[in-house]
Formats: structure tokens, sequence, C-alpha cells
């Protein structure tokens, strides 16, 4: 069993780190609240008073932080303290060229990396079901692959590095996209006097069908364990989906590509959001819908 750092150990870091625990790797654990820090040492993460210290010793470290500087200044100081060969693994959500800036920074210090950000939200993050997406090299991917496993269902290596980034960006441009199409067609169906069951059972069992409405229908009724029926209690909130439809601009002015479905998404997001919406699942912008944007 390895010896693993895991830096920031909120919603998805916490359980994730725990499922390692439970894996029987030894995790030590740091966060800056005191309050995450002490619920991850309830599940068996041995609490460090600071990053430097959590990383020595260890033969993996991973990450799991809010933003591209976040990342790059915490890498800043593990490896600073990373033995040689230390593996380092990213799994948060950040812009490709900050993530590329952090694999030259674990290579400059003889380190292995991985980016690998997930897909699965929090509940997929407490299950061990979570989806990886990896990007590295062959040695890096191959080493993290047993770890991964432990939280995750599905292992991807996606390509060098970013490509674990790049990839996340893309599906979650499709999901915000698609749920957006999702929750229209239900609210043109309510004004249609359609029952939401009638939609669901056409449209999840012919060509409209998709993740947004199949697994995670906006409606309550027809998927008993989608958000719908917890009062739209995230699952993925809002305001994470628009971080990652921003992300997915912003890798498209800088590649050039043209994503004008995307730059619609990322829009109705960022109304949804400004109208104090962001910590509601991202789902709940059907309610939008029916306020006639």
């Amino acid at each position: 069993m390895a010896r693993i750092a895991f830096i920031g150990l909120g919603n998805m870091g916490g359980p994730m780190a725990a499922n390692l625990v439970k894996s029987g790797h030894e995790v030590l654990g740091f966060d800056l609240a005191a309050s995450v820090l002490k619920a991850a040492e309830e599940s068996g993460v041995k609490p460090a008073s600071h990053a430097s210290q959590a990383v020595k010793d260890a033969e993996i470290v991973i990450t799991m932080l809010p933003q591209g500087r976040h990342v790059l200044t915490a890498w800043t100081d593990i490896l600073q303290t990373a033995a040689q060969n230390t593996l380092v693994i990213d799994c948060s959500t950040i812009d490709v060229e900050s993530s590329r800036k952090a694999h030259e920074m674990a290579k400059a210090a003889s380190c292995l990396s991985l980016d690998a950000p997930v897909s699965g939200g929090t509940g997929g993050a407490t299950a061990g079901t979570l989806t990886f997406m990896a990007g590295g090299s062959d040695e890096a991917f191959a080493r993290a692959k047993p770890i991964l496993e432990a939280m995750g269902k599905k292992i991807v290596h996606c390509g060098e590095a970013g490509a674990g980034q790049a990839a996340k960006i893309c599906n979650n441009m499709i999901l915000g996209i698609s749920m957006v199409g999702v929750c229209e067609a239900f609210v043109l169906a309510e004004k249609l006097g359609l029952s939401h069951q009638a939609l669901f059972d056409v449209a999840s069992t012919s060509s409209g069908q998709c993740w947004s409405i199949n697994t995670y229908c906006p409606v309550p009724g027809p998927v008993p364990t989608s958000p719908a029926n917890n009062d739209y209690k995230p699952g993925f909130a809002a305001a994470l989906m628009l971080k990652d439809l921003r992300l997915s601009q912003e890798a498209a002015l800088a590649s050039g590509a043209s994503t004008p479905m995307g730059a619609e998404a990322a829009q109705l997001f960022a109304l949804f959001e400004k109208q104090g919406n962001g910590g509601r699942d991202f789902s709940a912008i059907i309610e939008m819908f029916r306020e006639k944007v």
C-alpha cells in the first residue's frame, strides 16, 4: 500500500481521500479549513499542519483545489519538499495552460505528474465511482492507475500533459449544453400539456436520450435519484458548471474553436448564478426557463 499526501479535502477531496484509506493506503491530508481537516480525520485521514508536512516522505501527492492559480501555488510548495520521482496528481478541474505549467514544474523537480480531473460529482466521490480523465506520460499513468481505481470505476488515459483537462472541459461543455436543451424541452412540454413522465418515457428511449435526461432528469418523478427530487440540492452545483463552461470558452478562444452553443450555455448559467442560484444543482436552471428568460 502507498503513502499518499492529499491536499484539498473539501466536498470532493474529502470522500476521495476516505476511499483511499478504505483501500488500505496511508493518507496524510491537509486543508486550509480546520473543520474540513477534522472531518477528514474522522474518516481515517491523518491530519497535517501544512502541505509540506503531508508531502514529506509521500510516494504520491494528490491535489484537489478550486482553480489553476491555487494548483500552481500548491505545487510550488509541494515540489520543494517532494522527493525525486514522487508522483504528483492533480484532480482539480482547471484551465489547460495552468495544467501544462504544473507538469513543467514537476518535470523540473524530477517528479512524475498527471492531470486527472474527475466526473461523477459528490455522489461519485463518496461511492468511489468517479471517472478519471488523465493526461501525462505512460509511466505516470501506470503508477497512478491503481490509486485512481480506489476512487473511481473508469480510468481513461487521454494523452500527454493537459489532455485530461481538455477532455473534462469538452465533456462538461456537452453536459451544460445538453442540460439546457433538456430543460427547455420539459418547459415546452408543460406548456403543451404533456406530462413529465410521458416526455421522459419517449425521450429517454428514443433519439432525445442523453445523460441529462436518462440519469439526471431535471423534473421530479421520472428518475428518483436526480436532484430534482431533493429540492435541487447538489449534486453538481450551478457555480461549478459555470466555472467549467467558462473554462471551455477560454480554451475555445485560445485555440480558435467555434463553440456558439457552449458560449450561449455559459451566458445562461451566468445569469442563473447572478440570480442567487450558484449553490443549487445545475439542473435547477429549468426554473429560470419557466420564468421566460
